[in-house]
């Protein structure tokens, strides 16, 4: 797409953080054209003949604007509410520690964990379709009163009413495999560079991740499928198991056990595009799985034998009690891990490393919920009027019932020690906060004094983020603790029974909170959904409810094919791509990234050539850099990696920060004292704190006080203006393309 003529002699490039902004709003600026890219992801500038900037003269204004392309339509944003647990788990994959030794373990622990997610979604729709339709419902002429949908299977034959409805599962298989068809890259034009990074961050959007996800989607597939299989099978086998049972119950096995050895195989799922071996493999294992499935639901079609008149599908408890009891064994061993694998240094990562426990064991949790719901809404639909104690003692399999429970509790606790939390550490924060404040303004006078407190409260709130992580990995320690109990189901136990035995408390209270709770799942469920409409509809709206998707989808699928598309397969390299156009064209380029787009620009610019990296300057701010992502993801953000983006741009990199921001942060050092003039190191002068807000005193041109920025961007800033003036200076006004192979 052409443009505006390219005229000036550096080019301000601005990427925004997860607002989703628009491009007026990035630029600051009325009117802008886009030159380059599309609706999902483009590059926009001013018009020509409207100068209304602030920035020094012979800079060009150019925005990279992102949005689009984690969130799309509504459809998409709908599909990441049910991708959510998908999501989270392969997440976890990329948090694990820096120490190399723990990689391959971190990465077949999370992968098996993710592939167990793909079981219970499999158990959850044949717990509907095939435990409490085909073998309840059809067998209560009660449930059956007035449904002329289901009426017609009522008489018929056990074996042809749950071949008939494993029909619904089977399409819920290929639905979600055809939707995560999708590749991660739209065109070839945003295929990375040929050279590699010497630092992990640099090959985010690099490499080529869609044999990777295509092998674990052919293995997920092949799971699914056998899944189906062996509750068929397992139903079947109850009366008796014949040779036929016996034999399609072996080869389902050996299709399981075979997609768990390649997923423990790291170097080889992992292999790159070019060996196609593993592909067939995969592929191969997928097909038999289908074939299989044909069959054993011909065989259950077929078969003569009598089938076992229980109150719930033979063997579906007890499969479900055992995914419950592999999900808890893979929490704990992944725990071990990283405590064992950790970073001993003192203040190294939070609470031992343990976030990518806590993503994954939340995403368990959010998944056991979804599932848990899915089976109790559809037992209550059947039930009819059937009162709620009734329906939880009859209805579902008592592991959801577990399930529910386990959530609530996760949930009630989270929130009574976070609410400890907030009070406990209230005074620390505002006495620190009230330090900050008289530092910041010192003379002022006394009829401010309710806008200094809002200040120190806004400070104080923006340091309560530090305390988030622990909570995270007290809720995720929770989350796994529901999966252990679980099992207690298999013991015909019930939480209301278990619960007033030990503890006192009234059985009918604790079947209210498990109803509360499985409608607290509902509602949460339906806000989720509600959000991700009004998040793309609203811009102000999304600035808070958009942020979950855009982080979660930076990260590419490494662990769950299922899991939304990464955007920065495409983002990085269309930033690199078009940086180096410009610089090859004669032009140097400032770098300017709000919150995640710092995040984007530091990956782009570990993939810039030197040649391209010599002609081009940082500017960060709102950045997450150093406070979120440096101890959430060390692997891949460290110390090493922050001083190698320093020097690939000959430290012209300058990082704004405030007090009040509760996402972003300083990224080498704090400098809360002016740093000394002698300082020889150059990763000291990058950080500079914004005074925020700039005054307390209602100047006379306005009739409220200067705003509190917060995290939110704020480019007519002084201190931003004057830190892209001293960049541009920086970087010297050079016109000349740079020579191929040697740094200008």
């Amino acid at each position: 797409m052409s443009g505006p003529d390219i005229s000036d002699d550096v080019v301000e490039l601005r990427v925004h953080g997860v607002s989703g902004a628009n491009p007026e709003e990035v630029l600051d600026l009325r009117q802008t054209a886009q030159v380059a890219g599309d609706r999902s992801g483009g590059f926009y500038r001013q018009r020509p003949r409207h100068p209304d900037t602030t920035d020094p003269p012979g800079v060009t204004l150019e925005a990279y604007r992102w949005g689009d392309l984690p969130s799309g339509t509504v459809t998409r944003a709908l599909g990441l509410v049910f991708l959510l647990p998908f999501m989270l788990v392969n997440v976890a994959i990329w948090m694990r520690p820096a120490n190399p030794g723990s990689e391959a373990l971190v990465r077949s622990v999370c992968r098996l964990l993710a592939l167990t997610l793909t079981v219970l979604y499999v158990l959850a729709i044949a717990g509907v379709t095939l435990d409490l339709v085909g073998w309840k419902c059809l067998n209560s002429p009660q449930c059956l009163a007035g449904r002329s949908w289901l009426s017609w299977l009522s008489g018929r034959p056990v074996g042809l009413r749950l071949g008939v409805l494993a029909l619904v599962p089977a399409i819920a298989i290929s639905l979600i495999w055809r939707v995560s068809n999708r590749p991660g890259r739209t065109f070839e034009a945003f295929r990375a560079p040929e050279q590699v990074s010497g630092h992990r961050l640099g090959a985010v959007g690099q490499w080529d991740a869609e044999p990777l996800v295509g092998r674990l989607r052919s293995i997920h597939v092949a799971v699914a499928f056998a899944t189906l299989d062996l509750t068929l099978l397992l139903a079947r086998a109850a009366t008796g198991a014949t040779a036929a049972t016996v034999a399609l119950t072996v080869t389902t096995t050996v299709v399981l056990t075979a997609c768990v050895v390649c997923l423990c195989t790291p170097p080889l799922i992992d292999r790159a595009a070019t060996d196609r071996r593993l592909d067939r493999i995969t592929s191969a294992l997928r097909t038999a799985a289908i074939v299989l499935t044909v069959g054993v639901v011909a065989y259950v079609l077929v078969s003569p034998q009598p089938w076992d008149e229980q109150r719930t599908l033979p063997g579906y408890e007890t499969t479900l009690a055992g995914l419950f009891v592999a999900q808890t064994t893979l929490l704990v061993a992944l725990g071990a891990v990283l405590l064992r694998r950790r970073d001993r240094r003192r203040g190294a990562t939070p609470l031992f490393g343990l976030g990518a426990l806590a993503i994954a064991a939340t995403g368990i949790s959010v998944a056991g919920a979804y599932a848990a719901e899915l089976v109790y809404r559809a037992a209550d639909f059947l039930d009819r009027d059937v009162p709620t104690g009734a329906g939880i003692a009859t209805g579902p399999p008592r592991a959801y019932t577990w399930v529910i429970f386990g959530f609530l509790r996760a949930v009630l606790i989270t929130l009574i020690v976070a609410g400890l939390v907030v009070v406990i550490s209230r005074r620390g924060r505002r006495r620190a906060a009230a330090a900050i404040v008289a530092h910041d303004y010192p003379n002022r006078p006394a009829e401010v004094g309710s806008r200094l407190r809002q200040v120190r409260d806004a400070i104080a709130q923006a340091r309560f983020t530090e305390k988030l992580v622990p909570l995270a990995v007290l809720y995720g320690c929770l989350a796994g603790l529901t999966t252990a109990t679980t099992t207690a189901g298999l013991l015909g136990r019930f939480p209301s029974d278990v619960v007033e035995r030990n503890v006192g408390l009234p059985a009918d209270a604790v079947t209210f909170g498990i109803a509360f709770g499985s409608w607290l799942i509902a509602a949460i469920i339906l806000g989720l959904i509600l959000g991700s409409v009004f998040a793309y509809r609203t811009v102000p709206f999304r600035r808070h409810v958009g942020v979950l998707w855009d982080l979660g989808t930076f990260w590419p699928r490494a662990a769950h094919p299922f899991a939304p598309p990464c955007y920065a397969e495409r983002a990085i390299p269309e930033l690199t791509r078009r940086i180096t156009y410009l610089v090859e064209s004669g032009h140097a380029v400032l770098l300017t990234g709000h919150s995640h787009g710092s995040v984007l620009l530091a990956a782009t610019v570990l993939q810039l050539p030197p040649e391209v990296g010599s002609r081009v300057a940082l500017l960060t701010h709102g950045s997450p850099l150093r406070r979120l992502y440096a101890r959430l993801f060390p692997a891949y953000i460290d110390e090493a990696a922050l001083r190698d983006i320093g020097r690939r741009v000959g430290w012209r990199w300058v990082n704004l920060w405030r007090d009040t921001d509760p996402i972003g942060g300083w990224v080498f050092s704090a400098h809360r004292p002016p740093p000394a003039a002698t300082t020889s190191d150059p990763a000291f002068a990058v950080d500079r704190r914004q005074r925020d807000p700039r005054g307390v005193v209602t100047p006379a041109s306005d009739s409220i006080p200067p705003p509190i920025r917060g995290h939110w961007p704020d480019e007519s800033d002084e201190s931003f203006v004057e830190a892209v003036r001293e960049l541009v200076q920086r970087l010297g006004g050079r016109t000349d393309p740079p020579v191929h192979g040697r740094p200008r």
